[in-house]
């Protein structure tokens, strides 16, 4: 199977996001007994988007910054370095409880000490992500994209955030882009607006081309019914996860490519690292790996880069999976939450298990 995309667009990947920055303590230490830190923008769908941008496509986000924020200049410089376009409005900071950019208080974990991660949300700016502030018709009409990528981080934060994304995803499928839609749930932004946001969720799918999610993500956000109890082996997970899937295909027939990641912790620094994605009535499975982790922190985000890198590139869907696998393992490599490929071959090299040195 093959993914047709638009030619002749100005950019191969979109994505929509609120900006922040990670705090990290150094060598592995826990957070609250740490005094040096390193600091690093960051956002899941950046990291997601960081694969193509590294690799030489064209990526563009859609965000919003805090206007004379030092953050914010750290953040669009990081950006630009990454080879990216970066959109979006400047909001007036307000009085000193007003708006800024969120942080994310990460403890990597160590051996047997799993991570800890703790996001600050308040006064997040990008909660005010609205559509009244991207020229949609120029974006997708004009300008042209091959892929958008929406995550349900973005799609939840807020009722702005939400109507936001859906007219991203009204306007991707209005000019013949291809959608990719990560579920991503989380609880604590679904408190009291579970019936406001399944309706939002249940019409991106509804357009979506690519869809990513573990059991959980499908069942909370989108109502479908999980996988019947087996056992903790692969086969019995895959059994599970095909079954819930081909009822994810009833619901949403649009769809033609769904993908997962498989994860055991062995250690916080070692993982048995695996994927699935189904394509048509295939299914590609790498059974999970041992692979070395530095910071587990982006390892799924790069999984769904390095999908959508293949995609955009023409590859076959076994590669699809391949390369998405290896550039997730990449990122676990990295102090970075995002992937930082060389070349295309230092991924293809993680995939076949080639960590010999290259001179």
């Amino acid at each position: 199977m093959s993914m047709e995309l638009k030619s002749d667009c100005a950019y191969s990947l979109l994505v929509a996001t609120s900006m922040g920055v990670r705090l990290t303590p150094e060598s592995g230490q826990p957070f609250h007994c740490s005094d040096t830190f390193k600091i690093q923008v960051t956002s899941a769908e950046t990291n997601v988007a960081s694969v193509a941008s590294y690799l030489g496509l064209p990526v563009k986000v859609l965000t919003t910054f805090v206007k004379d924020s030092p953050v914010a200049r750290l953040i669009r410089d990081n950006l630009a370095a990454r080879h990216m376009t970066a959109e979006g409005p400047e909001v007036e900071q307000g009085d000193p409880w007003g708006y800024r950019h969120q942080f994310n208080l990460a403890d990597s974990g160590a051996g047997s000490r799993g991570p800890r991660v703790q996001n600050d949300r308040a006064g997040e700016v990008g909660r005010t992500l609205n559509v009244k502030d991207f020229d949609l018709e120029r974006i997708f009409g004009k300008e042209g994209v091959q892929i958008v990528h929406l995550s349900g981080l973005i799609a939840a934060l807020s009722p702005d955030t939400g109507r936001f994304c859906l007219d991203i995803a009204r306007a991707a499928k209005k000019y013949g882009s291809r959608i990719s839609f990560d579920l991503n749930h989380r609880a604590s932004f679904w408190i009291g607006r579970e019936e406001e946001l399944h309706d939002i969720f249940t019409e991106i799918a509804g357009v979506s081309d690519i869809l990513i999610g573990n059991e959980e993500d499908f069942q909370l956000c989108l109502g479908i019914e999980g996988p019947e109890a087996g056992g903790a082996d692969l086969a019995a997970k895959l059994d599970g996860f095909k079954g819930m899937i081909n009822r994810v295909k009833e619901a949403y027939p649009t769809t033609s490519v769904y993908a997962t990641t498989l994860r055991e912790v062995v250690s916080a620094n070692c993982h048995r690292w695996g994927g699935i994605v189904a394509e048509g009535d295939h299914w590609h499975v790498v059974e999970p790996r041992d692979i070395g982790v530095v910071d587990r922190i982006g390892g799924g985000d790069g999984f769904v880069g390095g999908l959508l890198y293949a995609i955009l590139k023409g590859w076959t869907p076994e590669q699809w999976l391949q390369f998405g696998w290896a550039s997730g393992a990449l990122v676990t490599t990295l102090l970075t939450d995002y992937a930082q490929p060389a070349d295309e071959e230092q991924i293809w090299s993680i995939w076949e298990g080639n960590a010999r040195v290259k001179r």
